[in-house]
């Protein structure tokens, strides 16, 4: 569990309604807004913060998702939910007294954004020193951390081109999992045993150099073709993941395996098990 999972664990008795997609906790913010204010008009305040906060400056269009959750009457409707990071950007502006230890973790927070903003190395550094406490080994880290800083560029030019909303993002990506390897990330998943976890942090090396070719080439294509707007990405993402499924098929051809493994990091670090591994060849 994460430090945004235990800071947010006061709202679990005020039956914060909540829905796992994208790979994170997404929720409901007119649940969190009637814990704060214990508002019998929770939906009223939220629509007068809504313009308060695009005032401010906040983007909603990216920021919110429109998820389906099962309402009081048993049938599920979309609702405006956030991520974590987002929950506590909305805490933020309530005034409740509920909210002030949510203040104090996010002004920490807060700094260490701005140290990595001024200094990205230092946001690497950091990443590296997780990964490395959780038994990876460095050759893994820089793997990892390489395919984080391809993944970051390719939404990014995803968001040049007008696509924005979080779902898309799911939609995209999923189109390149599944030419590269024949399964959606939730598909891959469930391959692995895992379910909250993040996939790629239980991924072996030549699953994420594919991952990795996938997401460049789609990158790739959309600049040299100047796509624009979501069908226009789509088509790049499936020609991006495409040329990283033929690579994949190649190498299983000269290796004499499949490249995609069952195998996660669950109950074995990696860099023990890379080393296991060694010592049975």
């Amino acid at each position: 569990m994460t430090g945004s999972d235990k800071a947010l664990v006061v709202f679990q008795g005020k039956k914060i309604r909540r829905t796992w997609f994208n790979d994170e906790w997404w929720f409901s913010v007119v649940d969190i807004v009637e814990a704060l204010t214990e508002s019998g008009r929770a939906r009223k305040y939220w629509s007068d913060l809504k313009k308060r906060l695009t005032e401010e400056g906040f983007e909603l269009s990216a920021k919110i998702g429109q998820l389906k959750l099962v309402s009081a009457d048993g049938k599920a409707y979309q609702t405006d939910c956030v991520n974590t990071k987002n929950a506590f950007r909305i805490i933020q502006s309530i005034p409740s007294k509920k909210a002030e230890p949510f203040k104090q973790w996010l002004a920490q927070v807060g700094y260490d954004r701005v140290q990595e903003i001024e200094n990205p190395e230092l946001a690497q550094k950091r990443m590296k020193e997780i990964y490395k406490a959780k038994g990876y080994s460095d050759d893994w880290i820089e793997k990892r951390v390489r395919g984080i800083a391809i993944r970051d560029e390719l939404t990014d030019e995803w968001k040049k081109r007008g696509v924005l909303e979080e779902r898309d993002y799911a939609i995209l990506t999923a189109e390149i999992s599944k030419a590269t390897f024949e399964m959606t990330p939730s598909e891959y998943k469930k391959f692995k045993g895992l379910k909250k976890e993040n996939l790629r942090d239980h991924m072996n090396d030549l699953e994420l150099i594919f991952t990795m070719l996938g997401e460049r080439v789609s990158t790739e294509i959309t600049r040299k073709e100047d796509k624009q707007g979501f069908i226009e990405v789509e088509d790049a993402a499936k020609r991006g993941g495409r040329v990283a499924g033929n690579a994949r098929k190649e190498t299983e051809q000269e290796l004499g395996r499949p490249i995609t493994s069952r195998e996660n990091y669950l109950s074995e670090p990696e860099k023990k098990r890379k080393l296991e591994d060694k010592s049975k060849k």
